[in-house]
């Protein structure tokens, strides 16, 4: 039985109901461009409620490097408690393993590396990959990819993604992410370990900032293979964004709640509350 999805004007409908709302960043809080001032306005209003706030991303850059970006972006910092990002997750995963590493991705999110004493080689040398995204993700596709993942396979060489996102929108492109060339690289038959968003430990991180336990937990995100599959594994709500990073995959739909739980149904997922867009 397909679980019914309840359609709210405004988070305030039911941001009550939660002791912590836990959102996520790109596609819901701004688009890698602009911030979306009513969602920025939601959050701020559900943590005067009393819900304690956290944005919960799969960038790959420490929350130092997210929060300079919201910063920059013009999001109120009262919009938020606290920030946690895959990128956090992704330096506790290279702490634990080799300090010879491979990096796929811009030197922007070389930042993430900061502190650890690692080596940055060439995948001939290294004995670990971290794939932050892609060398540039305004150009490139995974396509690009192909014979440097086949020159890594050859030697086995384990990757750590720091991004499990496969797409994102900035602005109105459409930019790959480091979990495609992920994707890519364990359909080699390699190991890929993967940091952030559906997976526990970043779930785990964000609820010990908390400070109370056993709260309800609302999870907010337009991504249905990562926000709305990481609720359903950590046991939350899920208000599901519609009009984001699936919104032409689910044009048809959008608009229709019930049409809507169906699209998430067929892919054996669930959410408890939807919106176009955050306010």
């Amino acid at each position: 039985m397909v679980q019914a999805l309840q359609a709210i004007d405004r988070l305030a409908d039911i941001a009550g109901a939660y002791g912590a709302i836990f959102c996520d960043v790109w596609g819901v809080v701004h688009d890698g461009e602009a911030r979306n001032p009513p969602a920025v306005a939601a959050l701020a209003e559900a943590r005067r409620a009393g819900a304690h706030v956290v944005l919960l991303t799969n960038s790959p850059r420490p929350a130092e490097g997210v929060r300079e970006q919201l910063n920059a972006l013009g999001v109120s910092r009262d919009s938020y408690d606290a920030i946690v990002t895959s990128g956090d997750a992704t330096r506790a995963l290279i702490s634990a393993g080799s300090r010879r590493v491979f990096h796929i991705g811009t030197e922007r999110n070389e930042d993430l590396f900061e502190g650890l004493g690692l080596e940055l080689l060439a995948p001939e040398e290294a004995d670990l990959v971290v794939a932050t995204g892609l060398f540039d993700d305004e150009r490139e596709t995974p396509d690009d990819y192909v014979a440097l993942l086949d020159r890594m396979a050859a030697r086995n060489l384990p990757m750590i993604c720091a991004n499990p996102d496969i797409v994102v929108h900035r602005g109105e492109r459409l930019i790959y992410c480091a979990g495609a060339v992920a994707r890519a690289y364990a359909e080699r038959g390699q190991v890929v370990h993967l940091a952030g968003k559906p997976h526990p430990p970043i779930y785990d991180v964000a609820s010990s900032l908390l400070p109370k336990a056993g709260v309800p937990i609302l999870c907010i995100g337009d991504g249905m293979f990562t926000d709305v599959k990481g609720a359903n594994t950590f046991g939350a709500d899920c208000l599901f964004i519609s009009d984001g990073i699936h919104r032409d995959e689910l044009a048809d739909a959008n608009g229709d709640p019930a049409r809507l739980a169906e699209a998430l149904d067929g892919r054996g997922l669930t959410a408890r509350f939807v919106q176009p867009f955050l306010r």
